[in-house]
């Protein structure tokens, strides 16, 4: 049979183009497992401390609605690798495009469940993709440094990801457990989003979405002196009539050792304070007895300070100390 001229252009340009999509799925896959190959690791004991390490979401449930091993496997591995000391905050990032489906809150209530704090938990719910988890981590998280948490070959791909944007990043693989059927579908889907993720490079993709700029807080952004504000007044019946604004010079000084000082407009609570993620607690506090026309004032504030559970900072300069139950008990300004 005969080939015509123009079918036989039509074949070869076919040809040509499959060898060139051979060509650049084995190079975007060589790549990928190159720049890995020294920062992925499989045990937590072995890897190092991150301050954040970024948990990529999946769907909690598979095809047939029971529980998806790749997600227990995730949630799994951040459990232990925070309780090893190993991250201080956890960044759940996944995808949350519609009201009744939203892998962030997913992630962040199995991992309260493994006894992951709250507030060691940062929510991003635009982690639509991997680039997206990634880029904001950075741009919006201000993290240059990570500890990624998923299987081994999305880690490989998302630390490619991170070293293109300039996040010094390692990874830790949770575990895969699936048939000889289902690893080779979901071979055959990374291959295809390593082909994407390069294509994404070239042409500068971004994410959906980026927003302000989130910083994860941090306990060394506390040290130094604080004046306060207002203030609980912890022994009234109404409670609801909220903070009681500081009649006087009250400030609160706290040093890099662990040492505190509340000084009043004549007495001195001092003692030391111990920091955990967004935990802080006031310890061995003593106190200076003279007596004064702010005793009222001086026992409130020694009350809000020994209910003192957690802080948070707003901004750079306001600090709020927080009971149990997150009530404001003092604000503080710089």
């Amino acid at each position: 049979m005969k080939v015509s001229g123009l079918a036989k252009r039509i074949i070869l340009s076919l040809g040509a183009l499959t060898l060139c999509v051979v060509a650049f799925t084995l190079y975007a896959n060589i790549s990928v497992e190159h720049k890995a190959k020294s920062r992925l690791y499989s045990y937590v004991e072995s890897i190092p401390h991150n301050r954040v390490a970024l948990l990529l979401g999946t769907n909690p449930l598979n095809r047939w609605g029971g529980a998806n091993s790749y997600f227990t496997n995730r949630i799994n591995t951040a459990a232990k690798l925070y309780h090893a000391g190993k991250a201080d905050y956890i960044i759940v990032s996944g995808d949350n495009h519609v009201k009744h489906y939203d892998e962030p809150s997913a992630m962040r209530d199995s991992l309260m469940a493994h006894g992951v704090p709250e507030e060691s938990i940062v929510m991003d719910y635009a982690g639509f993709r991997t680039l997206d988890s990634v880029v904001r981590a950075k741009e919006v998280f201000g993290c240059d440094t990570l500890t990624i948490i998923s299987q081994a070959d999305h880690c490989a791909r998302a630390l490619y990801l991170a070293e293109a944007n300039g996040i010094e990043a390692v990874a830790i693989e949770a575990p895969l457990r699936a048939g000889r059927w289902v690893r080779t579908r979901l071979a055959v889907r990374e291959w295809l989003a390593r082909d994407k993720m390069m294509l994404d490079l070239l042409t500068g993709k971004q994410p959906h979405f980026l927003g302000e700029r989130i910083e994860i807080q941090t306990a060394t952004a506390l040290p130094g002196k604080w004046k306060v504000k207002e203030y609980a007044d912890l022994f009234s019946s109404d409670m609801a009539k909220g903070l009681v604004a500081a009649d006087g010079n009250y400030t609160l000084r706290l040093d890099n050792t662990g040492t505190f000082w509340l000084t009043t407009d004549c007495n001195t609570v001092s003692g030391e304070y111990t920091t955990d993620s967004r935990r802080l607690k006031f310890l061995n506090a003593i106190s200076t007895e003279m007596a004064c026309d702010r005793e009222f004032a001086e026992h409130r504030l020694k009350a809000c300070i020994s209910q003192t559970e957690k802080y948070d900072l707003p901004t750079d300069s306001t600090l709020r100390l927080l009971s149990s139950r997150n009530t404001v008990l003092i604000l503080l300004e710089k």
